[in-house]
Parts: structure tokens; sequence; C-alpha cells
């Protein structure tokens, strides 16, 4: 057979390739002329039904839309110069179905914004303000402005709905409450507005309200929650008064047009997160005394990895802190400062050299290389299993060799396919060769490893 029968092959197959990608792009083209039609029907539905009609054509476009397969592109030589070549055919229908996709899911978003509200949204926000309410300690101040609150707001409902609620009479704050001592002959303040605000909600719910023909009222009663809430949220609350002032006068709550969740501080740090408002998180963290909010602003700064963090977190992670130490590897940058900081702990506590060698390992860290090649003889296969890890992240090839010994004599089987795993990460010649020798290997893992070692490009 000569060498130009299996190019003959494939230019055999080219039409019938041809020939589907034309398909694709006629359904695409569909697709795309019927989301416009979904978009029309929903901004004409001004019912629940019409809503629920055009719900069940969405939910079956998405199916149809899902069930397209559009094939991956052709490899490319990398060495090529390829800065002026057109994008293949399958990368621009993929870009195409991704529009159509983004376009469905903003339909689907737009479509639950427009349903309701329902009279159980109303029970729901008032159930909210009640927790909160009773949920807090305040002042005594604190209890006044609850108490007017409420009462402006039983108002609202009995204008709404024509009932007759109200607070009992001569409700006021306990003498002691100012100074955290409630006084049980005068009554709890927050109790007593909870049973109340129970009262409202039992109200709502026997309306019987309908999203269509009671939208006026719904909306009402939505608007005096929310105002309820706000003065909730501004009322003067025992604890925490001095910290709050300073982190007010910092701006810190100056994005919230309301509070959608308790404490108001979770909800402000969920704004300057979307925001990249790295300042005002670090500001809550170091002034804020609940273990609730410095575990969320940590996550926060996990998910965000800003540079502005660093020297925070590295003197957390100097109190021996996991969470800190992970955070370091996600911001990524491998200063003196961040490697020595978890270099400490590569030699410590298992608790602490998991998370320690996954961020040196997404740092990049060359420096250090040969403290954690150290660990590939530690007497604990998990310590082992990590380190491999960890320097096949950081890719130096001067570990090859000792990766090389583990994958070879390793009683542990997990240990050695963390081991193949590292050496293909290296992915130099001399490092595939040796996984690639395993792949009739006992351990299923390895000879995984071999197998992806056999379809790299040996350079």
């Amino acid at each position: 057979m000569s060498d130009d029968e299996p190019q003959d092959e494939e230019a055999e197959q080219e039409p019938e390739q041809t020939a589907d990608l034309d398909a694709i792009e006629s359904d695409l083209e569909a697709f795309a002329a019927d989301i416009e039609a979904l978009e029309s029907d929903l901004e004409a539905a001004d019912t629940e039904d019409d809503l629920d009609v055009v719900e069940a054509d969405l939910d079956e476009f998405r199916t149809e839309l899902e069930s397209v397969e559009i094939p991956d592109p052709p490899e490319t030589d990398e060495d090529e110069d390829d800065e002026d070549d057109e994008p293949a055919r399958e990368e621009e229908l993929q870009d195409t179905y991704d529009d159509i996709e983004s376009d469905l899911s903003d339909l689907e978003s737009d479509l639950e914004d427009q349903r309701g509200p329902y009279g159980e949204d109303v029970v729901s926000e008032i159930d909210g303000v009640s927790g909160t309410i009773t949920g807090t300690r305040w002042t005594f101040e604190g209890d006044e402005e609850l108490i007017e609150a409420t009462d402006a707001f039983l108002a609202d409902v009995n204008d709404l709905l024509g009932t007759s609620l109200e607070l009992p009479s001569g409700l006021e704050p306990a003498s002691g409450a100012e100074l955290g001592e409630k006084g049980d002959e005068e009554g709890n303040v927050p109790e007593t507005l909870d049973e109340a605000l129970d009262e409202a909600t039992a109200a709502v719910e026997d309306a019987g309200l309908d999203a269509d023909d009671d939208a006026e009222t719904i909306a009402g009663l939505l608007e005096a929650t929310d105002d309820f809430e706000s003065e909730v949220d501004d009322a003067t609350e025992w604890t925490d008064l001095e910290v709050r002032e300073q982190l007010r006068r910092e701006g810190f709550y100056d994005v919230l047009d309301h509070i959608k969740d308790f404490p108001p501080e979770w909800h402000a740090l969920k704004v300057h997160e979307k925001r990249g408002n790295v300042e005002q998180i670090l500001l809550a963290y170091d002034s804020l005394d609940s273990d609730f909010m410095e575990k969320h602003c940590l996550e926060a700064l996990e998910r965000m990895g800003p540079e502005e963090a660093i020297d925070t977190m590295v003197q957390k992670a100097g109190r021996r802190d996991e969470h800190a130490i992970s955070i370091l590897g996600k911001i990524g940058v491998a200063s003196d400062e961040v490697v020595d900081a978890l270099v400490d702990y590569v030699d410590s506590n298992p608790a602490l050299q998991k998370p320690s060698f996954r961020a040196l390992g997404e740092l990049g860290a060359e420096d250090a290389v040969e403290p954690l090649a150290q660990q590939l003889a530690d007497d604990d296969a998990d310590v082992r299993s990590w380190a491999a890890r960890a320097l096949g992240m950081i890719g130096d090839t001067r570990t090859i060799d000792p990766l090389a010994d583990v994958l070879a004599d390793d009683e542990e089987d997990r240990v050695r396919a963390s081991a193949a795993w590292a050496l293909n990460q290296i992915g130099t010649a001399d490092a595939l060769e040796i996984v690639a020798e395993y792949d009739d290997d006992r351990a299923y893992l390895v000879q995984a490893e071999a197998e992806n070692a056999n379809l790299e490009p040996v350079a």
C-alpha cells in the first residue's frame, strides 16, 4: 500500500464531514430563529398560564438544543504559525451554539423574574424580618424603633387586606434593655412582635391572593414589607454597635439598597465580592469579631484570589490556618514571603502539609522543589502522594529521577500513580518515556497514566 492511500481515504471522508457540519449549521440557524419567537412569546405573556406555556416551550427548546453535538475542531501543529489562519468551522459553530444557549439562559431567567409575585413571597419576607427581630439582641432604643416600625407595618397590612391587626396596648421596651438586662415583668419585645407578625402572615395566607387577580395587592404588601425590613435593619442593636459604626463610616454599607441576607454584613460582603472591592472585604475580615463572617470573608478571598490579600493571608497562614494557606495558592504570586510561609509547613503535620503542597504546586514554586522532593520518602503514603503531585504541578525537570524511583519502587499503588501523573505533567520526552513503559502495570491508575504518556507528542 502506498503512502498516498491513507490521505485518499481521509479525503473521501471530507464530503461526509462537510455535510454533517452543514446540517448542524442549518439546525443552529433554525434555533436562532426559534429563540427570537420565544422571546416575543415571553414579552406577550400576561398571566401565569401564559408563562406556563412559555416555560414548557423553553424546556422543549433546551432539550432539542442539547441534542446537537458539535465535533471537536481538527488538531493543528503547534509549531505552525497560525496567527493569520481563519478559525476552524467547528469553532465557529460552537460559538454560535454558545450564543444561543446564553440567550436561552437569559430567557429562562427573565421568565422567572416575570412570574409572580405571590402571596407566599409576602409570607416568606415577613418571616425573614421576624427572624431578624427574634435573632438579634437589641438596645433599649432598638426596641423602641422595632415597636414603631412594626406598628406602621401592621397598619399597612390592614389598609391592603382590610384586617384589624394591632400590637398589644402599652407595649414598651424593658427598662433594663439598654444594659442588656431584660426585665421579665415587662415582657420581651421581640417575642411579642414575633407573635404579632405571625398574625400578619396568617392574614396574608387567609386572603388567598392570586398572582394575576391580586397583583396590585401583593405588590403593595411586598413594598410595605421591604420598608419594614429596612427599618428593622436600621434599628439599634446591642452587639457590634461600635464596629458597625466604623464600617459604616468606611462606606462598607453604601452598596446596600436593601438587606437581602442577615446579617447585613453578609449581604454587603456578597456585593463587594461581586464588584471586586477587595479592600472592603479585608476591612470586614479585620473588623468583625464573628466566626461566621470570617468564614465568608475567607471564602470570598479564595474565590477572588486578590494580590491585595497576600500580607493578611501570610500572617494568618503563619498561625497554622489551612484556609489562608489555600488562599495563597489561589492568589498565585510566588513571592519569597509567600513561598517561605508555605515551605515552613512542608515538614509538618498532614493537615497542614496537604494545603501547603497544593498551594506550592499552584504557585509553581521552584524554591520548594528540594523540600518537597524530600517528602517522597515520608512514612505516610498520603504525604508521598501529595508531594509527587505538587512536584508535577511545578514541573521542574530535576525531579524526573526521584519521581521515576517512586514509580518503580513505592509499595503503595496510589503513590506510584501520583508519580506517574507528575511525570506526565512535566511532559518532557524523558519523563513521558518513563511512564509509557508501565502500560501493563498491575495498577489500573498507573496503566491509565501510561496510556496518557503514549498519547503525548514526544519532543
